[in-house]
């Protein structure tokens, strides 16, 4: 078993769910007392959030990359970055470290492809939803059309991310927003639905809705088993 690297922090919310995640996959696969190696370092996301309202990107890759090359010293044999906003800098990191990152489209990707979805809408915060790193990426490498909601819609889906779901708060009036939001982008042709933020999952879960939702958390903890179980 490979020592699974982490970039944490982004919320610590759902880094909880990945560090939960990667041990019950390891229990499932390996049972006994058997546990997941893993290498985190964990951000201030503080930090991280106000430098994303100022566009900060250059100073984002440089906190990033000082995270990943810790990881790898720390005897990681491959990284995870746990946020799907932050891979738009997944180049950047990937060229300074020797270790191979798995990225979060991918694992997105190579789901959808499997169950044969080619046009989904993507949730997630507006970094994501807006800018081509994610949504290009599904197109150029899985052929996936990728619908995002309107710009209110969007607005509210980022507003409660930063305000609610990264400060742990679960609000019934939240989800039935995404709900709504879900249902409309269903009805305008989308097959499934991508929680492309991490913490959307502790909000919605698929016993919320008949629509196929493809959970980015999950599916990245799972590319990262395959790949470090032997």
């Amino acid at each position: 078993m490979q020592t699974i690297g982490l970039i944490g922090g982004m919320s610590w919310e759902s880094t909880q769910s990945y560090y939960q995640l990667l041990n019950q996959g390891v229990k499932d696969k390996l049972g006994g007392l058997h546990s997941a190696k893993i290498a985190l370092v964990s951000l201030d996301f503080a930090e991280i959030a106000t430098l994303q309202q100022q566009q900060n990107w250059p100073k984002m890759a440089e906190i990033l990359i000082n995270a990943a090359q810790q990881v790898e010293a720390a005897g990681a044999d491959c990284l995870l970055i746990c946020t799907n906003t932050m891979h738009k800098l997944a180049e950047q990191v990937q060229a300074a470290i020797s270790i191979p990152l798995l990225h979060i489209a991918d694992a997105v990707g190579e789901q959808l492809t499997a169950s044969k979805h080619k046009k989904v809408a993507l949730l997630g915060t507006s970094f994501t939803m807006e800018q081509d790193f994610y949504t290009q990426r599904l197109s150029d490498k899985f052929g996936i059309e990728v619908l995002i909601p309107e710009p209110d819609e969007r607005a509210v889906i980022h507003e409660i991310i930063y305000t609610e779901l990264c400060i742990g708060i679960i609000n019934p009036d939240s989800k039935a927003a995404y709900l709504r939001i879900i249902n409309q982008l269903y009805q305008q042709g989308a097959e499934a639905i991508i929680l492309g933020c991490t913490e959307i999952a502790l909000l919605i879960q698929h016993t919320d809705t008949a629509i196929p939702l493809f959970d980015s958390t999950a599916l990245h903890c799972s590319m990262a088993l395959k790949h470090s179980i032997n």
